[in-house]
């Protein structure tokens, strides 16, 4: 079977190659715009991509600072159209403008015009349009050259701004046999903030905090730097070298924190999906969740601070990206995740089924309320074993190991 996967790797760039790199990334952004606003006045029965395409080329022939602007400037064209197709079925929020701070990106769409090679052990470079030949770290083998055919190749990539520079993620195809089914135990895994994964035989996955204690006071004595410096700006004026160089250093501490977690997700999920054949996880609805609690003039909410807290620890400990994670590491080793529905996992006694909000007395321990039960378990490890009962019937009532339950 093809599989469709992404590498990213770190580019080197010179001062030359870094001032065209992001030339091209403003140009991109630039070219988003102007199609997202030509996009909204032309009437519906006139949008096409052959009219856009149209205004594309007449647009860098007239406006000469669009010039720079990638070689594959229809490829912006096809990613906006692809957003609005996405909105209109349902499955993203309507495109908007991109604003200066948003991340940059420049797309490839063909792995031809790539020309990757390997220089060394732990450096390889690859063509970028308008730019050349620019050096990469090399961290895992890539379909190049006479090893790259029909079946195992680099198809595209996308160059990326992150907060420590620029990175390029290439998108390879390969070819792979199918799966044998796991043969693994099942498990259930309980998301939380005090323990990050409780799993059902009574284990947990922990992390330290993503920023040491001097990179976190460092964190917060930037924080209120920014903000002097902000209560000193005018209405309307430009950022001062001093501010700009503060959120510089702000986004290179959070983008460290960033790294760090996908570190800790990417060994733990791939030590979970080696391990366990049938994986069973609540199916939360996050964006809900992390929801704040403001509220509105007429009806202003309450423990609006505390609520702001918990949002931040759920987004820092990003549950929805372990769960994808876990998902497609199981498909790759021929086990299953399973999505069980949330409601009472944590109020459920795991030993006898009875239901009672009181049963968790507190954040880590669960005591069943029911008459001559009296179980007691780390609260956690209870809704985790919860879960696993739910996904085990889940799984047996299909009969079918092979596909993730969504």
């Amino acid at each position: 079977m093809k599989r469709q996967r992404g590498h990213k790797a770190r580019l080197y760039l010179t001062p030359d190659q870094l001032a065209q790199v992001d030339g091209q990334g403003h140009g991109a952004r630039a070219m988003w715009n102007l199609l997202h606003e030509l996009w909204q006045m032309t009437p519906k029965c006139q949008r096409s991509l052959g009219r856009m395409d149209q205004a594309i080329r007449q647009a860098r022939k007239d406006i000469p600072w669009l010039g720079p602007s990638p070689q594959a400037a229809q490829q912006v064209l096809k990613t906006c159209h692809r957003a609005w197709v996405n909105c209109w079925e349902g499955r993203a929020e309507a495109p908007a403008f991109k604003k200066r701070t948003v991340r940059r990106a420049i797309d490839i769409p063909q792995g031809r015009d790539l020309r990757i090679a390997r220089l060394s052990r732990h450096w390889g470079q690859c063509w970028v349009p308008m730019v050349g030949l620019v050096k990469f770290r090399w961290t895992k083998a890539l379909p190049y050259g006479k090893r790259a055919d029909k079946h195992n190749k680099v198809t595209g990539a996308r160059l990326v701004k992150e907060a420590n520079g620029w990175y390029i993620v290439f998108r390879v195809q390969t070819e792979v046999d199918e799966p044998k089914p796991h043969e693994g135990p099942i498990t259930g895994i309980d998301r939380g903030i005090a323990k990050p994964l409780a799993l059902s035989d009574g284990t947990f996955r922990e992390h330290e905090p993503w920023l040491t204690p001097g990179e976190a006071k460092r964190l917060k004595r930037l924080e209120q730097q920014r903000e002097r410096r902000r209560a000193h700006r005018k209405p309307g004026e430009r950022n001062s070298s001093r501010l700009k160089h503060t959120y510089d250093q702000i986004k290179q501490l959070r983008a460290r924190a960033t790294r760090r977690a996908l570190d800790w997700q990417h060994k733990t999920t791939t030590e979970l999906a080696g391990t366990f054949g049938v994986i069973g996880v609540e199916d939360l609805a996050i964006t809900n969740m992390v929801k704040s609690a403001k509220g509105t003039v007429e009806a202003p909410g309450t423990n609006v601070r505390q609520k702001a807290g918990l949002n931040r620890s759920i987004s820092g400990e990003a549950w929805g990206r372990t769960v994808t994670f876990l998902e497609y590491k199981l498909a790759d080793r021929g086990g299953v995740l399973v999505k069980v529905p949330a409601p009472n996992t944590s109020w459920r006694c795991s030993a006898c089924g009875f239901i009672a909000p009181g049963s968790r007395e507190s954040q880590s321990r669960f005591v069943c309320k029911a008459d001559g039960c009296g179980f007691v378990e780390n609260a956690d490890t209870n809704a985790a074993r919860n879960i696993e009962h739910a996904a085990g019937h889940a799984v047996s009532g299909r009969g079918d190991l092979g596909v993730t339950r969504s």
